[in-house]
């Protein structure tokens, strides 16, 4: 929300838990840092190029943390590159092997995924701690309803948010023995309503920070929609610090929509936020083709810019007086322009794409231009 209008728009406030900070490389996780986006690679992790290309395309798409899986020495003998390439901090994901997760830390990763458990013996457990420790690793303790330990699922009959919130606490513990606190947990299901449970227990059981996610949610549209629903009403409680968009699709569009849950909280602001009605028959232009041919021209965008698309004068002043800038259609093929929420000019249906465009890609140059001037004047 906007600073300083939450007295008069309570309802949009968001008290987020508290939660202790760690370090994931440079990106801080929890406390009061802003909620950061991750992602996983789907290449070959020993493909150290393809790796890095696709770890390119997620960081165009803004991303904060990148996850790679290291599930053999090839993976973890080509991370040294990948570490060095990268702008963003590196995941490691282990699952089984302690040598892996050694091997990990010395190549560089920012942060190891674990289960303390699954590692091995205490002494493994104090290997890897060790490793994290003494190459500046945090420890994600990653717990997931399709592989919950045997016993508890002996103990619970299924998986449920009480084995889940068990397994988290008992792997948390083996590191908190070790003298171990930079860590974060995450409790992923399938099931959206066992994610949130889980969730919301172990966020009043444990002061760590917790990484979101409905795992496994399927395709792009309906895993959008599962991980929106379950990641967005823990983030409207105030439960998470990090977020993972879980979609059979590329990582970029994982972080894209991850990107879209947190602006429509008001929680990150980063990018273009189209503000668009779905059209009917006023609609004084092709709102639909519009919408899509502006999404795709505006990606590269980072600045945080509001943007209207309104087919016609019933809603479009109204929403126009909220946006940086917007169109709403009228007659004769041409509609109006606004900008700072007023009447501008009108513009021909036809120029309307590349002109719109225009003038987004200016406020974003003089929003970028203001942030470097106010970073020169704080520096002198």
């Amino acid at each position: 929300m906007a600073a300083g209008l939450e007295h008069i728009r309570p309802w949009r406030t968001i008290v987020r838990r508290k939660s202790r900070q760690i370090m994931v490389g440079k990106i801080a996780v929890g406390g009061n840092a802003p909620i950061s986006v991750q992602t996983m690679t789907n290449t070959p992790t020993s493909d150290a190029t393809a790796t890095i290309d696709q770890i390119r395309r997620c960081e165009e798409a803004g991303v904060d943390i990148i996850r790679v899986s290291c599930p053999d020495p090839e993976a973890t003998t080509a991370l040294k590159t990948i570490v060095q390439a990268a702008k963003v901090p590196i995941v490691a994901d282990i699952h089984f092997h302690y040598k892996r997760a050694i091997e990990a830390a010395i190549a560089g990763a920012a942060c190891l995924r674990i289960n303390p458990g699954n590692i091995g013996s205490a002494e493994r457990v104090r290997e890897v701690v060790s490793a994290a420790r003494d190459n500046g690793c945090s420890i994600r303790i990653g717990v997931n309803a399709g592989s919950l330990e045997t016993d508890l699922l002996e103990k619970y009959g299924e998986p449920c948010p009480e084995a889940m919130v068990e397994s988290a606490l008992d792997h948390a513990r083996i590191l908190q023995d070790l003298d171990f606190h930079e860590f974060k947990i995450s409790v992923k299901a399938s099931d959206t309503f066992l994610t949130v449970a889980a969730y919301q227990a172990l966020s009043e059981a444990i002061d760590c920070p917790l990484h979101l996610g409905v795992t496994e949610a399927g395709a792009s549209r309906s895993g959008t929609v599962k991980s929106a629903i379950g990641i967005g009403s823990l983030l409207w409680a105030g439960i998470g610090d990090t977020i993972r968009v879980s979609l059979s699709a590329e990582p970029e569009e994982e972080v894209r929509v991850g990107y879209d849950i947190l602006k429509s909280l008001g929680l990150r602001t980063r990018g273009v936020n189209i503000i668009a009605c779905p059209s009917c028959a006023r609609q004084g232009f092709d709102v639909i083709r519009t919408v899509e041919a502006l999404e795709a021209r505006l990606a590269h965008v980072s600045e945080p810019i509001s943007l209207s698309i309104i087919g016609c004068v019933v809603n479009g002043p109204g929403e126009a007086l909220y946006t940086d800038l917007g169109f709403t259609g009228g007659g004769k093929g041409a509609g109006m322009v606004y900008m700072a929420g007023k009447a501008h000019h009108k513009l021909s249906n036809d120029d309307m794409i590349e002109h719109i465009v225009e003038l987004v890609e200016a406020k974003a140059n003089e929003m970028r231009s203001a942030d470097i001037a106010l970073d020169l004047a704080s520096s002198h």
